[in-house]
Formats: structure tokens, C-alpha cells, sequence
């Protein structure tokens, strides 16, 4: 509802409204605010006459008591008092605070106003809850749990009328009610910004409360505009050592669209894109800096962190000194900005076996069925699943991925289900969230899953059926929302069937099977290898191979699938000259080029090469064929000349002088080097 420009129309208004509540008993709501509106319902259920007011006398040692009671509030909120009334001072106002029962604990004002103040008892020690003195700024701020004017007339008892009055709540670091911030005013000297002042007042309060609660744990400030982090608006969260969110800010909650109940039950790594580990080194190096982070649902921040993060680990090891894991086998992984985002649709390139997987894929989107991919190490099972995690509604959710055959059976418990402090010997005493927990909200990757345990595959299972995990060292089960992929290139139903791995857990994975060729028995390597190859050199180098090339990888058998194509690649265009766009066999790596079946043509064929040491060298090929058979020295002494003489007449060029021997690059690199 609007309020009229003038306090002496609102005024008029007002009386209209309460002639139509108070004497023919309808409900004016064209006129009044509906929170006042409601105020005034629950104070004539109460009984309240709105012509009678009993001020009464303060209570002395009653205000003396709520301040003892309210000491917190009134430490954190006084600074905040005494500043806010230097903005009003000659105003004929005052600024008030109460308790969270509406008892005024502290007031600042005009002495002009406060002699009218101690007229209608508003002063230390007097009640201003809503059933004591009807409807009133304090009292019905406190019912309705939110900012609000109350504006003379709309003031439940008559002997109230000539106040106007601004008032805020003020909640604590867990959301309860902790008291009110007030500005009240004769009604004459109404000023519209007076509730702008007390909302933006009690959330200064509000802010120091939250940061004091949580003094000895890390404060990420956050929002969704870099200009508002350090400010008012900004939201906070407060994050344990271990990750776990331990108190949100109600703008924290507004921007993540969390309820307060959710908190438990949340961690860092469930929210936020950035690892945790990334903020910390950020806040050691540049505490002031920003960084841009992203909410699971895509939402897109600005963040800092700051407070007490020196405990903070920078990772989170599984218990053990950094010398005795292994070289991260689960991660949470992100797409880096520069790369095309990998879906089941970028990896089709046309072989119809694939294809068939693929669609699998797509008509199971979004739907609460497990995956289960069976192939050849290196056939590509984990980029699968992660094109199936960015293809689906979890796109923006973790993708968290776990090697069950890369860690030690003593430590992939700890790994996967987490533990709390102190839960075994030489665990940290903070505890660690596993990777069941860390993929809360988007989708678990088990690779390998038939090298798991037997002994965990029953956990596994109980968590697959509550949707609950508990971690190492505590009864406490914390709820999970998880889309699970696997994968192995065992065949599980042979496993099970020798007892090497439980039944009931295979039926529990096996929702979707999913077979992906091998690479030997794909249709679309040459458009597979064009692919790998424009995204290893880059978008600013065209690079081919040759035909001869090519006719060798579409006849090897490629043992170790598309890794192993990858990193072959990988090889032969590192190896590349500046000038060079075509992939020879002599770029290839020395264990390709051999086994594609590549002859090296023998040294001796190689055509004389005249050079400034050309006769040495035919002397010395000379002096080795009239001996009838040269020792190896002198074999070695032969190639070695051989090399130099190339390379004079290639003027130290090592590919053309590679071509010309018919060696690899590798290869007369690894024989200078011995040489």
C-alpha cells in the first residue's frame, strides 16, 4: 500500500480506517498494510481494548536482568546505536533497542523527543511486545519477522497515535530472533528513509554477530556482483577445516537457495565450482583479491575468503603422508575454459557401435539409473562418462572420480566414505569428506569397479540403498544425491560367478550396460585421429599425417586403445619442426615406429654424404670391409661418422637428417646421445 506524501493525509486515511475496523468491524484493506492488518486481528483476539493503555512504571532490576541476558547483542549492536543516531540527531527522534521479548534495553534520542517518549513508557526496562502494547513497530517487527513502519494511527492503542516508528529484527548467527532496531518519532516528523536506516543498521549487527560466532573458522564472502563483496549486501558463509559449511548468513541462503535446515548436511565442494583448495592459496597470496566462482546451478560469483583459514589444508589427503598415496586418483574435475565441453554428441564421430552406446546414453538422461560401462583399458569408459555427466540435468553438479584400482585396498575406504577426526591412526584430526559425499548434487565415477573390495562392496550397496553415507568413526549418516557411473573392463558376471564379486551390488550397478568398442574394431579412426589431432595442436595449426601413417594406424591393432592413440599423437606433434605440418613415420615414438612394422633401412645404404670428412669416413669403411668382419667398436665408429657427416649436410637440422637416415627422431636423438 502506498503512504500518502503528507503525515496529515496518511493521518486522515488512517482514521478512516480504524472508523471501519474498530466501528462497523470491517477489514480496511485498501487502507492499511496488511502486516499492520493482521498485527490488529491478533490483538483483539487477544482481548486488547484499543482505548485503554497502562504504561506502568519501569522495572528496574527487570532491565537490568535482560541486559545481563542480552550482553552479546548489546556489545555487537551499541556501536552501531550510537552511529545510527549521529544520522538522526535533530530530528526529534530516537534510536531504540530491544530485547527479542520486545523489552527496551538501550535508547539514544533528542531530548526534545524524549520527554514525549516517557509519556507512553517508551524507555529501559518498558515491554513493546505486540500483547502488551498492542500493535507497535517493536512488537509486531518481532511477530511478523520482518522490517516494517508503523505509522500513528496504525498503532493498535489510541494513546499511541502521535509516534511513527521504523523497526528491524536481529537474528543471530543461527537465524534466531535476538532483538530489534527501532527509530521512533513524533508523527509529524515522519522520514521515509528511517526504515532504509534501521534495516541496513540491524544488518551491520547482524554481520558482526555472524563474524564473531564464527571468529575461528574461514568466512567466505561472496556475491553476485564484485562490487558488493566487502559491503553490506555481500553474503557469508562459514566453512570448517574439512569443508563442511557450519553457518550461513540469510543473504548466503537467498543467493545458494538453501533453508537453514539444509546446513548439516552440506559441504564446500557440494556448492561451488572452485575447489576450496584454490581459495586458500588465493587468500595466502592476495587477501584482498577476487575470484570468480560458480554455484552448482550456474550461477556465477565473486568470492574472497578471509577469517581464520591458516588450519585450512590446501588438499585433502586420505590420511597418510603425501610419499605413500598415490598420485591423486580421485579428483573433482572441471572443464578448462578453452576447450570445447565434452557431451556424448562431441564424442560421436561416426562408427555405428559407438553411435549405439550413445544413444543409450541420451534416452537415460535425468533418470535415476546407474551406469555401468564395460570395455578394453584405454577405450575410452571414463570420457564417456564424463560427456554423459555434462549431457545430463547434473551438468553444473561435481563430477567426482574414484580409481578403485589406483589406491590401496587399506586406504580406499577412507577415500570413498570419508572419516571423522581421529577415526584411525595417522588420520587427520580433522577428519576428511569422502568422494560419495564430494558428489553430492551431481555424479560419482567408479572406475574399475570390479578391482573394489569385497568387504566395501556391501557399504557400497547400503549406500545405494538409503542414499546415506557414514564415515569412518561416527554413527552419523549424512543424506546423498548422486547420479553413479561405473566402469571395469573385467566382466562382471564371470566375477560374480567365482565369487569375486557380490551379486546383489552387480544388479544394484548394472541399470544401463554399456559396451564401448575397442579401438582396433571402430569404423572411424582416420576421423577419430583428425579430431585428437586438431585438438592437440590448437586452433591456430593445421597438422596432417601422412598417407603412409595412416595406412600404419588403420593396420595396427592398437593394444592400448585411444590412450594410447592419444599419446602417440601427442608424441609425433611435439616432435614436429616449426616448419613441418605433415606427420611422418620418423615423428612417431620408437616403440610405434617398430611395431607398425617400419623397416629401418641399414646404415651402409645410406648414400655418401661428401663433406669435409668424407674421406676419413670411406677410409675407414674401407679399412672394415678388408678386415673381412668389423668389431662392433668399429661398426659404432662407422654409424657415428655416418650421423656426423649428415648432419654437416643438413647443417645441423635434426628431422631432415632424421628422413635422410631413415631413422625416427627419437631414435637419432637417443644414438647422439650415447655417442
Amino acid at each position: 500500500m502506498q503512504v500518502p506524501f503528507s503525515a496529515e493525509a496518511r493521518a486522515l486515511s488512517l482514521l478512516e480506517a480504524r472508523s471501519l475496523y474498530f466501528g462497523r468491524g470491517e477489514l480496511p484493506e485498501a487502507l492499511l498494510d496488511q502486516s499492520v492488518l493482521r498485527s490488529w486481528e491478533r490483538c483483539r483476539q487477544a482481548g486488547l481494548d484499543p482505548t485503554r493503555l497502562e504504561c506502568g512504571e519501569p522495572n528496574v532490576r527487570a532491565v537490568s536482568e535482560a541486559r545481563e541476558r542480552n550482553r552479546t547483542l548489546i556489545s555487537h549492536a551499541e556501536p552501531v546505536l550510537e552511529h545510527l543516531f549521529e544520522q538522526i540527531r535533530n530530528s526529534h527522534s530516537m534510536v531504540i533497542l530491544a530485547d527479542a521479548r520486545g523489552m527496551v534495553l538501550q535508547t539514544y534520542g533528542d531530548p526534545d523527543f524524549l520527554s514525549q517518549a516517557e509519556q507512553v513508557s517508551l524507555h529501559p526496562g518498558a515491554s513493546w511486545h505486540e500483547f502488551d502494547r498492542g500493535t507497535n513497530a517493536i512488537g509486531t517487527a518481532l511477530a511478523e519477522r520482518g522490517a516494517l513502519n508503523v505509522f500513528g494511527s496504525e498503532h493498535f492503542y489510541e494513546g499511541n497515535a502521535s509516534l511513527t516508528c521504523s523497526a528491524s529484527p536481529i537474528q543471530d548467527a543461527q537465524g534466531r530472533l535476538m532483538g530489534v532496531l527501532d527509530i521512533s518519532s513524533d508523527y509529524r516528523a515522519f522520514q521515509r528513509h528511517s526504515l532504509g536506516l534501521v534495516k541496513m543498521s540491524s544488518r551491520i549487527i547482524e554481520k558482526r554477530l555472524f563474524e564473531s560466532e564464527f571468529a575461528h573458522q574461514g568466512l567466505l564472502s561472496f556475491h553476485a556482483r564484485p562490487d558488493h563483496v566487502g559491503s553490506m549486501c555481500e553474503a557469508l558463509l562459514a566453512i570448517s577445516p574439512d569443508g563442511d559449511i557450519v553457518g550461513a548468513d540469510q543473504a548466503a541462503l537467498e543467493l545458494l537457495g538453501l533453508r537453514r535446515e539444509d546446513l548439516p548436511r552440506r559441504h564446500y565442494s557440494m556448492l561451488f565450482d572452485v575447489p576450496l583448495g584454490t581459495l586458500i592459496d588465493r587468500a595466502r597470496r592476495d587477501p584482498s583479491s577476487l575470484i570468480a566462482i560458480a554455484g552448482r546451478n550456474g550461477e556465477r560469483f565473486y568470492a574472497r575468503l578471509r577469517g581464520n583459514f591458516a588450519s585450512m589444508p590446501v588438499s585433502s589427503p586420505v590420511g597418510v603422508e603425501a610419499r605413500e598415496r598415490p598420485a591423486r586418483p580421485a579428483r573433482v574435475e572441471t572443464e578448462p575454459a578453452s576447450q570445447v565441453r565434452l557431451t556424448l554428441h562431441t564424442l560421436a564421430t561416426g562408427d555405428e557401435r559407438l553411435q549405439a552406446a550413445i544413444d543409450k546414453g541420451v534416452r537415460v538422461l535425468g533418470r535415476d539409473i546407474p551406469i555401468l560401462i564395460q570395455g578394453e583399458s584405454g577405450a575410452g569408459k571414463e570420457m564417456f562418462a564424463k560427456a554423459f555427466h555434462n549431457s545430463g540435468p547434473r551438468a553444473q553438479g561435481p563430477f567426482v572420480a574414484l580409481n578403485c584400482a589406483a589406491i590401496p585396498e587399506t586406504l580406499i575406504e577412507s577415500e570413498l566414505f570419508g572419516y571423522s577426526g581421529g577415526a584411525f591412526t595417522g588420520a587427520r584430526k580433522e577428519g576428511a569428506v569422502g568422494k560419495i559425499q564430494q558428489a553430492h548434487g551431481g555424479t560419482l565415477f567408479l572406475d574399475e569397479i570390479g578391482d573394489m573390495p569385497l568387504s566395501l562392496q556391501a557399504r557400497l550397496l547400503r549406500v545405494l540403498q538409503e542414499r546415506c553415507v557414514t564415515p569412518l568413526g561416527t554413527n552419523k549418516s549424512i543424506p546423498v544425491d548422486i547420479t553413479l557411473v561405473c566402469a571395469t573392463h573385467r566382466r562382471l558376471k564371470e566375477e560374480v560367478a567365482r565369487g569375486g564379486f557380490r551379486e546383489d551390488l552387480y544388479y544394484r550397478l548394472n541399470g544401463l550396460c554399456i559396451n564401448l568398442p575397442s579401438l582396433r574394431e571402430r569404423s572411424d579412426i582416420d576421423r577419430l585421429i583428425d579430431k585428437l589431432m586438431r585438438e592437440e595442436a590448437g586452433p591456430d595449426r593445421h597438422v596432417e599425417v601422412s598417407h603412409k601413417v595412416m595406412q600404419a594406424f588403420l593396420s595396427y591393432r592398437w593394444p592400448g586403445n585411444i590412450r594410447q592413440l592419444n599419446n602417440v599423437i601427442k608424441v609425433a606433434i611435439a616432435l614436429l619442426d616449426d616448419d613441418e605440418d605433415v606427420i611422418e613415420t620418423w615423428h612417431l615414438p620408437d616403440d610405434i615406429f617398430e611395431e607398425i612394422g617400419e623397416v629401418v633401412p641399414a646404415m651402409a645404404s645410406v648414400a655418401p654424404v661428401r663433406s669435409m670428412s668424407s674421406g676419413l669416413a670411406e677410409g675407414a669403411a674401407a679399412a672394415a670391409t678388408s678386415s673381412g668382419a668389423a668389431s662392433f667398436g668399429r661398426l659404432e665408429e662407422i654409424e657415428r661418422d655416418m650421423i656426423q657427416r649428415t648432419l654437416e649436410a643438413e647443417n645441423g637440422n635434426i628431422s631432415a637428417a632424421a628422413r635422410r637416415l631413415g631413422i625416427s627422431r627419437n631414435t637419432l636423438y637417443r644414438k647422439l646421445g650415447r655417442f
